[in-house]
């Protein structure tokens, strides 16, 4: 049970990456209120997680639905997740989630709307930064792989410990990154990024291997 824990837990962390997206939060909310910051992490990290459940719970019956079986979606998530890997690796990930905070702050600025009070929560926190396509596919993995009722809760503890951390992350994003530096968090990046690979490689394997056998 403590290996299944770790194991989704660790798929969660690096999926979802905190120390990643906390400086995005923080670029986003600068300049912003305290109570404005602290509205938004537990505003992004709840609809997050509504999010994630949904598709806990219903994406398998979604997929038989679609005629989609769960070895071809484990295949199928596990080449997304190391493409994912890859771009942590190279910091493409990084730079990209940078461009599409950036984006949001031009067009505020464009239409001449104040930063303050600016809802950030659902887009692009969210989704796609935290409920993106590589957080749900994994979500939809581990709890396909789950056998259970007892293994499926794990998986939810494993999530809920992942989404506290990022809670966590963002409410102290502004002095995390004074601590961090640009230059550990980009090293933090690459090492998760490399366990993702691994881990993205195994759920391919096992979906090979099952639709095969």
């Amino acid at each position: 049970m403590l290996t299944l824990f770790l194991s989704a837990f660790v798929t969660f962390f690096v999926v979802i990456d905190p120390p990643g997206c906390a400086p995005i939060f923080a670029g986003l909310t600068r300049g912003t209120s305290t109570e404005h910051r602290r509205a938004m992490a537990f505003r992004s990290v709840m609809v997050s997680a509504g999010i994630l459940l949904v598709f806990a719970l219903v994406g398998e019956r979604f997929l038989s639905a679609m005629g989609i079986s769960l070895d071809a979606f484990r295949t199928a998530g596990g080449i997304m997740l190391f493409l994912i890997a890859l771009e942590m690796v190279f910091e493409k990930r990084t730079q990209r989630r940078e461009e599409r905070a950036e984006g949001v702050r031009r067009e505020a600025e464009a239409e001449a709307r104040p930063l303050e009070g600016e809802d950030i929560s659902v887009f692009p926190m969210a989704i796609p930064m935290i409920a993106g396509p590589g957080s749900i596919a994994t979500t939809m993995l581990l709890t396909a792989r789950a056998q259970g009722l007892t293994e499926t809760l794990i998986v939810f503890a494993a999530l809920g410990s992942m989404l506290l951390i990022l809670l966590l992350s963002l409410l102290a994003a502004g002095p995390l990154m004074r601590i961090l530096g640009h230059k550990v968090e980009a090293m933090i990046t690459r090492i998760l990024g490399v366990i993702l690979a691994a881990l993205a490689t195994q759920f391919v394997i096992d979906g090979l291997r099952q639709s095969f056998a």
